[in-house]
């Protein structure tokens, strides 16, 4: 079986178990990026081919350990490298397509996590000011998109999932129908975030809630991509990301009420532990 055919197989089982499509796309990059070294090595890409021996050279090689730009990826990013290969050719184990595993002598590296990074009182002003100053329909919409995730804290996937008739604006209510682990949940608005939601929504009753101009959906790297070019603007630290906002409603709302388990509730965590 060719990598390919492999991987197609691993990402049509990795639906099946109901997993997000951010973790299926991961998986894509990452196999993928193995699936062009081994053709640039001039490697068979039959996976019963392939050793550990393989899978230690490539995660030695510029291809796993940068990025597209050229830069370092991080420990992190590195070992998130090593557990979608180890997925991968587990499956490939499990599923009868190879006699023995030759991930199984990969290990994560011991790093610790570096510190979420929130946006202070400040930065969340300059962030939706500069927002707010732009004219034109993509940044109106970036502003009700940010000012939506920094107010709830909701993750970025679930946001873009909106359709309008999610949101109940006289309830003040927002039900969230994609969440990590395919839940649903209902989130509550602020009145500013209520009347800003109402503006933006204005004549507009069905369909997507963030769409691009032409109207169709917009994705998560097209909403990675706004917010960085919105952070420059605001002169806020490259560090800050969507996820960023999610961190920040956390903080904030733990300073507020020193209650964890308040946190854990608004942030739909399974576990406290994840708080």
């Amino acid at each position: 079986m060719q990598l390919q055919d492999a991987l197609a197989s691993y990402l049509a089982q990795l639906r099946a178990d109901g997993r997000s499509e951010h973790t299926v796309r991961q998986y894509q990059r990452h196999v993928g990026s193995l699936a062009r070294w081994a053709t640039q090595k001039g490697h068979s890409g039959d996976v019963i081919a392939i050793g550990h021996e393989d899978l230690a050279g490539f995660l030695t090689t510029p291809e796993a350990t940068h990025r597209t730009d050229g830069k370092a990826k991080t420990a992190g990013s590195m070992n998130a490298l090593r557990s979608s290969l180890k997925g991968f050719f587990g499956y490939l184990h499990k599923a009868g397509h190879l006699t023995n595993d030759p991930s199984r002598l990969i290990r994560r590296a011991i790093c610790g996590d570096a510190p979420p990074q929130h946006l202070k009182g400040t930065e969340q002003e300059r962030l939706l000011n500069t927002l707010a100053k732009t004219e034109g329909f993509e940044a109106m919409r970036d502003h009700a998109l940010f000012h939506l995730m920094l107010a709830t804290g909701i993750r970025l996937g679930a946001a873009l999932a909106l359709d309008v008739g999610d949101i109940d604006l006289d309830a003040g209510e927002v039900l969230l129908r994609k969440t990590k682990g395919n839940g649903s949940r209902t989130v509550f608005l602020s009145k500013s975030l209520e009347n800003h939601l109402r503006i933006f929504l204005a004549g507009k009753y069905d369909g997507s809630v963030f769409t691009t101009t032409t109207g169709t959906r917009i994705c998560h790297r097209q909403a990675q991509r706004r917010f960085a070019q919105w952070r420059d603007l605001a002169g806020l630290s490259k560090r800050l990301h969507p996820h960023s906002l999610r961190h920040t409603f956390a903080t904030d709302l733990y300073r507020r009420t020193e209650d964890v388990l308040l946190v854990k509730e608004a942030l739909g965590h399974r576990s406290v532990a994840s708080t």
